[in-house]
């Protein structure tokens, strides 16, 4: 058991990240609502029951992927509980067999460590050029819960909004699939 904080509708005090800052600057900016609860470091989805149950919602798996050749990225998008096999996402998006990225390059072109990697990445210039991957159970469900870009704060967001509203708004599409 992890310690949660009360559930917020507003951004934190305090940021740790150039990303944590800039995700809530353009939720702000769009009027996407949310909850975010902050807790201690919560770096595996089995961490993430408590947040779960917390914000009444389940957690997304978020992974950094790339080629052999590290010239190509994916950040795929997944359900919490949903195991991830390598084979069936490079046959879903017919491309050669893909890796974890390394953590040093997930901080250099995501902005976040292990355990952080989010679909707000999509913000930063550096990941201009990662793919971006979701799961279509993912995008039929009513609630995204995810990092804001750090360990230790959580939200959950409603689906329509990530797809309708802040992926337009930051020029970017997603590729679904169902592996």
């Amino acid at each position: 058991m992890h310690d949660i904080s009360r559930i917020y509708t507003d951004a934190p005090a305090q940021f740790k990240t150039p990303l944590e800052k800039a995700v809530y600057a353009k939720l702000a900016e769009l009027g996407i609502a949310y909850e975010r609860v902050e807790t201690g470091e919560v770096i595996t989805m089995e961490q993430c029951a408590d947040i779960n149950a917390k914000l009444n919602m389940n957690m997304v798996k978020t992974l950094f992927l790339c080629n052999r050749q590290q010239t190509e990225f994916f950040l795929f998008v997944t359900a919490g509980d949903k195991p991830f096999r390598t084979k069936e996402f490079s046959v879903a998006l017919d491309i050669a067999r893909v890796s974890f990225a390394p953590p040093e390059l997930m901080e250099s072109v995501l902005g976040t460590k292990i355990g952080a990697a989010t679909v707000f990445s999509v913000l930063l210039e550096s990941a201009r050029n990662v793919h971006l991957v979701l799961d279509r159970d993912v995008a039929e469900s009513e609630w995204f819960g995810c990092s804001d870009g750090t360990t230790t704060c959580y939200m959950k967001l409603r689906t329509a909004d990530i797809f309708e509203r802040f992926l337009p708004a930051v020029g970017r599409t997603a590729e679904l699939i169902r592996v």
